[in-house]
Formats: C-alpha cells, sequence, structure tokens
C-alpha cells in the first residue's frame, strides 16, 4: 500500500543540490548536434528579432503540468513545448538516439541534459513566436547548468505545481495515454528521481525569487484560477 506522504515542497529545505551524472549513453546522442552549440561564449538563441521570453514548468509525474500548460498557453499566447512530448517524438523517429532516450525513460531515468537541451534549442529556433512556456524542464542541477550554457535565457517565471505522492500516482494509473512509463514500478522510481533531483532546482529558482508555488489538489478549472493571477499581471 502506497504511504501518504507530505506535500513534496515541505522537502525543499532537506534537499542537497549537487550536480548530477547522468546516463552515459546519451554522449553519442551529441554527434548529432553541433559542437559550436555547446560553447558559453556562444550561447543563447539569436536568430530572432528580440530575445525569447522562457517560463519553465515544474512538478511530480502526474501532477497536471501539460493540462495546465495547455490552459496557460491557450489563454495568455505562450508557445507550450513539452520536454516530454519532445523526447517521444525523437522516439518515434527510430533512429539509435530514440532507442536511447526510450530505454532510459522506461527506466524512469533523466535523459542526457545536452541532449534534452539541444531538442529545446531547435524547437524554440524553428518556433514563429518568442513566447515559450516550458513544460518539464529543468529536471535536474546538470540540466539547469546545460540549459544556461546552450540557450542562456533567464526564465521569467518558474512554476511549482504540488501535490502529494500518493495523488500523484492514482493520477498517471488512472490518465490511459497509453505511455510506456505509466506504470506502478516506473511511477514509483520516477517520483524518487523527481525528490532527489528536481528538488534542488525547485529550491535555487526559489531563493531567486523566481519560483511561485501552485497548489495541484482541486478540479481543472480551481488549479487555473490559482495560476491566472501570474501571467495576468
Amino acid at each position: 500500500m502506497l504511504r501518504r506522504v507530505s506535500p513534496l515542497s515541505k522537502l525543499i529545505s532537506a534537499a542537497k543540490p549537487s550536480l548530477l551524472n547522468q546516463v552515459a549513453c546519451g554522449l553519442n546522442f551529441l554527434e548529432a548536434f553541433s559542437t559550436d552549440a555547446l560553447k558559453p561564449a556562444e550561447a543563447g538563441i539569436m536568430p530572432k528579432a528580440r530575445t525569447p521570453t522562457i517560463n519553465f514548468v515544474l512538478g511530480g509525474p502526474g501532477v497536471g503540468k501539460g493540462t495546465q500548460c495547455t490552459r496557460i498557453a491557450e489563454t495568455f499566447g505562450f508557445t507550450h513545448l513539452s520536454v516530454g512530448d519532445l523526447l517521444r517524438k525523437e522516439i518515434s523517429s527510430n533512429t539509435e538516439y530514440g532507442a536511447m532516450i526510450l530505454e532510459t525513460i522506461t527506466k524512469g531515468k533523466i535523459v542526457a541534459s545536452e541532449v534534452t537541451v539541444n531538442l529545446l534549442k531547435t524547437a524554440i529556433e524553428s518556433s514563429e513566436t518568442d513566447r515559450f512556456l516550458i513544460d518539464g524542464f529543468p529536471r535536474s542541477e546538470e540540466n539547469r547548468v546545460a540549459y544556461e550554457q546552450i540557450i542562456g535565457i533567464e526564465p521569467e517565471v518558474v512554476l511549482f505545481f504540488d501535490c502529494d505522492e500518493e495523488e500523484m500516482v492514482k493520477r498517471i494509473l488512472h490518465r490511459n495515454q497509453g505511455r510506456v512509463d505509466d506504470n506502478l514500478d516506473t511511477t514509483k522510481e520516477r517520483l524518487r528521481v523527481f525528490e532527489a533531483y528536481t528538488l534542488p532546482v525547485i529550491r535555487y529558482y526559489s531563493q531567486k525569487g523566481k519560483l511561485h508555488k501552485i497548489n495541484a489538489i482541486g478540479t481543472e478549472d480551481e488549479i487555473f484560477e490559482r495560476v491566472r493571477p501570474i501571467f495576468a499581471t
């Protein structure tokens, strides 16, 4: 039987930030990208007329990030970029890199940071818009550092949808989206990874004054009304 735990935000103060080792096999993926993109001196998204507006959305698996991001994007005119969707799209390409990503997320692990960030960079550069809501990123301190080195745009807002573990597991096991990682064993590992890897990121942005914690318990409309004032100003 799953134990009920306190909201994950209460664990923030106990989390110790550290740079985390990622999946070693992800390094081969980098050959698909220009090595110039990894140079901090050339970081940033430059082709657009002005610097894009970036907002991050964080929360545990099953907390409802994707649902709320869709509402936020439609209401306030953002382009919604789901890191999970970008990775699953790469998997569907049936390349060797897609196979590596599939193996990684099936185990509930985090895909190598440079892989994820370069997929985001490509999506931002190819978009005709310049206001983005990035869903499910950064998931670790290493994600965050890689983002700062490769893209280098400070997020304006970081949303953190907060929910207890039992509720997240219930939502995942009942959403029937056909995802390879929507099973009990992988969900437990994803929750462990979230607590170990993402809470330090949440604490980092909280200390910078960019974090907005949202109570993710309630109906879709109730939760959205808690988000609305953040972007309506």
